[in-house]
């Protein structure tokens, strides 16, 4: 299996309930959509705990930018079809998809 992981935050101009509720519906659904011809076999959203906490971990770590709203994980089984995924015809016209939800920093 590959796992493809990545952090994601919310854009400035976004309210946590903007940003959670494109997350959820919309951004899941494309995704969701898109699977098939991405050869994905699993996605998975997983969110932040709106602790005071997070900021005590950011500030422990060095950083000064706020900790991550969510992080995203695809699967696939096994490296070609990853590979496909992203350099194949078809899953280059599906990535394209992604620009035009752009509510969300990669």
């Amino acid at each position: 299996m590959i796992k493809y992981v990545y952090c994601i935050r919310k854009r400035a101009d976004l309210t946590d309930e903007e940003f959670h509720t494109y997350w959820k519906g919309n951004h899941a659904t494309l995704i969701r959509g898109l699977a098939k011809t991405l050869k994905a076999k699993k996605y998975i959203q997983s969110d932040k705990l709106d602790t005071p906490l997070n900021d005590e971990f950011v500030k422990s770590r060095g950083f000064d930018s706020p900790a991550y709203d969510g992080v995203t994980e695809l699967w696939w089984d096994n490296l070609d079809d990853f590979l496909a995924s992203f350099s194949t015809p078809e899953g280059i016209e599906a990535t394209k998809q992604f620009g035009s939800y752009a509510l969300l920093v990669i």
